[in-house]
């Protein structure tokens, strides 16, 4: 059975740093593969902060290119907005049953868990990999024994700095693929 981590995230956009975490996770925690499900609506976000989704999608493809262990996957555009993780996950075990699917977390999110749709139900289907964050203490109840903090190494790039500097006009060749650069700035770099 494929074991599928399953990446999800507005990827707003989809940088280094995400495509940094996947990789380590593939080579240091035994994946076979990492799916980036692209969410259409986080509801925990403001829909308004966020790229179209097609867009959104279309980067994070063009960002992993022909990399046969990741998959761009647009699997929630299908499902009721907005799209809750433990939703999503039973849709996919439902579809791949041969698969054995692996949430992968960041320690921000960890911390806030409690307020996610059924989330006990969540954490005690599947597989948890917690990434590592800088200035998030991770606590994992031992009861949660397949829930794991794993140790990647802390990459502090985040999607929103990436905006900000965007739209200020910042040079980002280095914290973006090039695909994705093209598809940001057109162009008219």
């Amino acid at each position: 059975m494929k074991k599928t981590g399953i990446f999800s995230g507005s990827f707003n956009p989809v940088h280094i740093g995400h495509l940094a975490l996947a990789n380590w996770l593939c080579e240091y925690e035994g994946l076979d593969e990492i799916w980036f499900l692209v969410t259409p609506q986080n509801p925990l976000k403001k829909e308004h902060e966020l790229m179209d989704d097609r867009l959104r999608y279309e980067m994070v493809k063009a960002a992993i290119g022909d990399y046969p262990r990741f998959k761009a996957s647009d699997f929630e555009f299908s499902l009721p907005k907005p799209s809750y993780s433990v939703d999503t996950l039973q849709k996919l075990q439902e579809a791949y049953p041969d698969r054995r699917f692996y949430f992968i977390l960041g320690a921000d999110n960890w911390v806030t868990i409690s307020r996610w749709k059924n989330h006990e139900e969540l954490l005690a289907g599947y597989p948890v990999l917690i990434y590592p964050r800088s200035g998030y203490d991770v606590r994992i109840p031992a009861r949660y024994s397949h829930i794991r903090l794993v140790g990647a190494p802390v990459i502090d790039i985040s999607s929103t700095h990436i905006r900000q500097a965007f739209h200020e006009g910042k040079d980002l060749r280095f914290f973006l693929p090039e695909s994705v650069m093209e598809r940001l700035y057109g162009d008219g770099r």
